[in-house]
């Protein structure tokens, strides 16, 4: 590792020597990147400086210009690998539809085009408030909810018990007790726990039943993010956005990951459109509130725009390629980029570590543990492999072993439905291999020389 840190710093010395600078700012730049704590990402000139085929990635390519010519909407990719930036692209469009009009002329995806990370935000907010709580000796994932949420306890009403001695690492491993889904913005789904106030959420959170007792199951639920957002709010006395975009995202210079992004200066065309009729799902589906046009700049996901002002720790989050690729080399660099330092190594092996019920999860962090998760990581990831994916259509592998990192972001829920009555969740954009992630990874892995020897 710290062969590689230096050859990754030298590396970023050289190319700063290239540019024409006086012998002083020459001087001041390396003093600076001698001094860099983290390497800190370059672009590479040819990708077989890192042993990639630039032929091979050129598959990669035509993988996804042709679904696109096909119908499947756009996508941006970006690949690190030992410290540099192998590949930055974008392909198709960021808006083909207004509701199911097409556009006169669709609006192409950018390197920059900005996502609907769903629920990636788990890592890139959540974790990485958790990670850097744990690694400041702030949150104890041994502790129990009720340490940091008083409120959150059992009832003589509750058929299931559990949230008095529910830990936190219960919560992280998915095994809490929660349903998947309970729908608090439609009261058709929700009943009492119907919610479009946030304070009001916060509390019907806490009232939500246990499906089943803590620790017995793996049960994937967006509950329990939504209730680790809270936790970091209570904890550092912020909410959710302010402490992630402040804490994290401003001292690695990045501008461009953030909640309600439309309240901050964006404007709608920065964006990824997602869904194109609101929420409705082609008109079949229906609660109060709900949003009828084509979603660009706006979070898709429901719990959190209705139910959480668009600021939750299971959704919420926008952001680019380039940006998600220093968040990635944070983890890949032990938890610091540049000089900025956010946790320490030893936090990052607990939350990735596999799970002693499943291991395909770590804390939050899906693991690639066994077999059953190739669709997602391809059969060449290393077993210590780790990620996450987002329903609007991202995904995020992280191979250690590799010192690889790739984002994939789609817009794939930009597609009418196939048969909105039979199914109201697979959309035309679902039934490409695009964005199923698995065919993309794979050929990304198979154009790694060493895949190939």
């Amino acid at each position: 590792m710290k062969k590689w840190k230096t050859c990754a710093l030298t590396s970023v010395l050289a190319i700063s020597l290239l540019a024409p600078a006086s012998f002083a700012e020459q001087n001041e730049k390396a003093s600076t990147q001698n001094h860099l704590q983290y390497p800190v990402l370059t672009k590479v000139k040819k990708p077989e400086e890192v042993g990639f085929s630039s032929e091979k990635l050129k598959k990669v390519d035509q993988l996804i210009e042709k679904e696109v010519a096909a119908g499947f909407p756009g996508a941006a990719l970006i690949v690190i690998k030992d410290g540099k930036i192998v590949k930055n692209d974008s392909y198709g469009y960021k808006q083909k539809f207004d509701g199911h009009t097409p556009l006169k002329k669709f609006l192409k995806m950018e390197n920059d085009t900005m996502f609907d990370l769903a629920s990636n935000t788990k890592m890139y907010a959540t974790n990485f408030a958790l990670q850097k709580l744990v690694s400041e000796g702030k949150l104890d994932i041994y502790a129990k909810v009720q340490d940091y949420i008083p409120d959150f306890k059992d009832t003589e009403a509750d058929v299931i018990k559990g949230k008095d001695t529910m830990r936190i690492i219960d919560i992280l491993h998915h095994t809490a007790g929660f349903k998947p889904d309970p729908q608090y913005h439609n009261p058709a789904v929700s009943g009492v726990l119907y919610s479009q106030e946030h304070e009001k959420t916060i509390e019907n959170i806490n009232k939500t039943p246990l499906t089943y007792e803590p620790g017995t199951k793996n049960v994937y639920s967006d509950v329990d993010y939504m209730l680790l957002g809270t936790i970091v709010e209570k904890i550092t006395g912020q909410k959710l956005d302010q402490y992630v975009e402040n804490e994290i995202y401003k001292p690695l210079k990045l501008k461009n990951t953030v909640f309600n992004p439309l309240q901050k200066g964006f404007k709608s065309k920065d964006f990824a459109a997602t869904e194109l009729l609101g929420n409705t799902r082609d008109g079949v589906i229906n609660f109060p509130n709900i949003r009828t046009y084509t979603l660009q700049g706006e979070v898709h996901d429901e719990k959190a725009f209705y139910s959480m002002e668009g600021v939750s720790g299971h959704a919420g989050l926008f952001s680019t390629t380039s940006d998600l690729a220093v968040l990635l080399q944070v983890m890949l660099n032990g938890g610091g980029y540049g000089n900025q330092s956010l946790f320490n190594k030893e936090t990052i092996e607990e939350f990735i570590a596999p799970s002693e019920m499943n291991a395909t999860y770590g804390l939050g962090w899906r693991v690639n543990g066994d077999d059953s998760m190739d669709w997602m990581f391809s059969k060449y990831a290393s077993n210590s492999a780790y990620g996450h994916t987002g329903w609007t259509g991202t995904v995020t592998i992280i191979d250690p072993e590799q010192n690889m990192g790739i984002v994939l972001l789609t817009n794939k829920k930009h597609s009418p439905l196939v048969n909105p009555v039979t199914n109201s969740n697979q959309f035309f954009g679902d039934l490409f291999t695009t964005g199923s992630y698995g065919s993309v990874v794979t050929a990304i892995y198979e154009a790694l020389e060493s895949n190939n020897e």
